[in-house]
């Protein structure tokens, strides 16, 4: 990055989300980094989308509004029209902390051989209250092909020139997207896990999240054999497994929320305490 403040392009693919744009929106919007080019593309919503995207048109770069292939398609539509050095992308309704794309550029600046760079989150309710943690943690090629995604979307970043390399998302996708972009991206470049919360990734009744993600691990798997994998292998085993147990996976988030419950009551207690 030649440039002293590099050009962050924001993508947010969107459709009838009308109840978490706004604030979608605002998060980007009041960032502590003023060299942000921020895209929205809507997928033709019939909600009052339009006019919270109007009401803030003249801060964004562009935006659109037209029937598209579902969310893997819009975002690639928004990286098709960005230009920034840095790229990232935030779903309609999750939130970036206020220093998130600052922490993102001065990581890169300090590091100039890593290609994308994430963060901590949380898990956030409809009310925009913290949940519980995403299991963020330090991730490369060889643990991606085992199965293992402790990448946070929502908390990632990544450079411009490598999505050029190996971009864009395969539209064939509905879940894995960001998956396959991970092992892509891994495959020519070093990735970093910068321990800062970065992002909310909001759990809502209507997200993918909480209604299809039996869908993850067929489709990973579909990536898996695509790059050469083996049915002898640990993501494969993993596969199923996770086809087996699949009726108490959603237990997992209500355990981590549990958890976090917790956490929260002892940090209030010991702070109550002093």
């Amino acid at each position: 990055m030649n440039n002293e403040k590099p050009l962050v392009s924001i993508i947010t693919p969107s459709f009838n989300q009308a109840m978490y744009l706004e604030e979608t929106i605002q998060s980007v919007l009041s960032q502590d980094y003023d060299r942000i080019e921020y895209i929205i593309v809507d997928g033709g919503s019939t909600d009052s989308s339009l006019e919270i995207i109007r009401k803030y048109e003249s801060k964004l770069a562009r935006w659109i509004s037209e029937e598209d292939l579902g969310q893997t398609d819009a975002i690639n539509k928004g990286f098709a029209l960005a230009s920034g050095e840095i790229l990232a992308w935030l779903n309609s309704d999750d939130t970036y902390m206020p220093h998130a794309v600052s922490e993102a550029v001065n990581y890169f600046k300090s590091n100039p051989h890593v290609g994308m760079v994430y963060g901590n989150a949380f898990y956030i309710n409809e009310q925009s209250e913290p949940v519980a943690v995403y299991p963020a943690a330090p991730s490369n090629h060889h643990e991606l092909r085992r199965g293992l995604n402790t990448i946070s979307q929502q908390a990632a970043f990544f450079r411009s020139s490598l999505w050029r390399m190996v971009g864009p998302l395969d539209p064939s996708f509905y879940y894995a997207m960001d998956y396959d972009l991970w092992t892509r991206i891994t495959s020519i470049s070093p990735i970093a896990f910068h321990n800062e919360f970065i992002a909310n990734f909001r759990l809502q009744s209507a997200s993918k999240s909480m209604t299809e993600a039996n869908r993850c691990w067929p489709e990973m798997v579909r990536i898996h054999f695509r790059d050469g994998g083996s049915y002898f292998s640990i993501l494969y085993m993993k596969y199923l497994i996770r086809k087996i147990v699949e009726p108490i996976m959603p237990w997992r988030i209500r355990y981590w929320r549990f958890i976090y419950s917790l956490k929260r009551r002892k940090k209030d207690y010991d702070t109550i305490s002093k």
